[in-house]
């Protein structure tokens, strides 16, 4: 059987793990009761935790954990202090202009090469590197290509089955109706499985989500790969694309964040951005403030627990802001 890593962060190339012939599983975890093993840790934020008890409870030889926030970091302690299965925690530099923060990037891939060959991997060549990275790239394209063609929820739950199984089983509908209401972007952390709830509230509200900016929908794309350069060096063609492209609120400085959102909000048409945030989390928190100072459209900031009527309370939010802008 094919060993399989399980990790949440858009910042791991699925593309190094598979060429290892290692399985990635990137999940979307899903919220539930607190459990007994994290009845200390009540700081965690809904997410964090949440992928916590997943890793714990998944078949997976190995668990990758990044230092995107000081929430995940907190996990991979936890992580490897009561699970079995070997724990890696990949050091992403803030800082991500220099060569010397390139080359950190770089080495941390090479280090998890060296796990995923204990796991029972093997070290790829160029050639197989290259192979699986325009193969993915395939897939990526034909799920940009949904956009627009299947509802905006669908859009998302694809993104999201693309990311654990790296394969795409979502389908364009012949003739799809177009998208009513008003246009929004959506911004901020990773949707939780059982939270796409938040689409059919917007849709109820009068809007629909033209833009999936979270760090499970379409922002966390890597761009394509230059195939002029596969041949010469894959493996930096892979962390180009990972680590110099996406951009990200943790990141130092993070104007291509801006650059994106500009440029997409003005595609997708949006009339109003939802920064979806988790209560405890500091990066998207902090942002809120530059960004409602920044957008072009009106901002809202829908901190997220999964305690209590949460989807009641978000309810009344959107609807409110929905209101506003029509």
């Amino acid at each position: 059987m094919t060993p399989a890593v399980l990790y949440s962060c858009s910042f791991v190339p699925p593309e190094w793990i598979a060429a290892h012939g290692v399985r990635p599983w990137r999940t979307l975890p899903a919220s539930g009761p607190a459990s007994a093993w994290l009845a200390a840790d009540m700081g965690l934020c809904p997410y964090a935790r949440a992928f916590a008890e997943e890793a714990r409870a998944s078949g997976a030889e190995g668990l990758i954990v990044s230092t995107l926030c000081d929430q995940m970091r907190r996990v991979a302690e936890l992580l490897a202090r009561d699970s079995p299965r070997p724990v890696f925690l990949m050091h992403l530099p803030t800082t991500w202009q220099s060569a010397a923060s390139r080359a950190y990037y770089l080495d941390e891939l090479r280090r998890l090469g060296r796990l995923l060959v204990q796991l029972g991997g093997a070290a790829p060549s160029d050639e197989r590197l290259a192979a699986v990275m325009l193969r993915y790239d395939a897939v990526r394209a034909a799920l940009r290509a949904l956009r627009g063609r299947v509802s905006p929820k669908r859009f998302s739950e694809a993104l999201a089955e693309f990311h654990a199984t790296g394969a795409l089983t979502a389908h364009a509908p012949s003739a799809a109706p177009p998208p009513q209401g008003v246009p929004i972007a959506l911004l901020g952390a990773p949707m939780l499985r059982n939270h796409f709830w938040l689409f059919d509230l917007i849709e109820e509200a009068g809007g629909h989500v033209a833009l999936d900016a979270t760090d499970s929908g379409e922002r966390t794309l890597p761009a394509p790969f230059a195939a002029d350069r596969l041949r010469a060096d894959p493996l930096r063609v892979l962390a180009e694309a990972y680590f110099g492209q996406i951009p990200h609120a943790f990141r130092r400085p993070n104007d291509a964040l801006y650059q994106w959102l500009r440029r997409e909000l003005a595609r997708s048409g949006a009339r109003g951005l939802i920064v979806r945030r988790y209560v405890w989390c500091d990066t998207w928190h902090a942002e809120v403030a530059r960004l409602r100072e920044w957008a072009p459209v009106p901002v809202l900031d829908l901190d997220v627990n999964v305690d209590g009527d949460a989807e009641g309370r978000a309810a009344n939010r959107i609807q409110a802001f929905i209101e506003a802008i029509q």
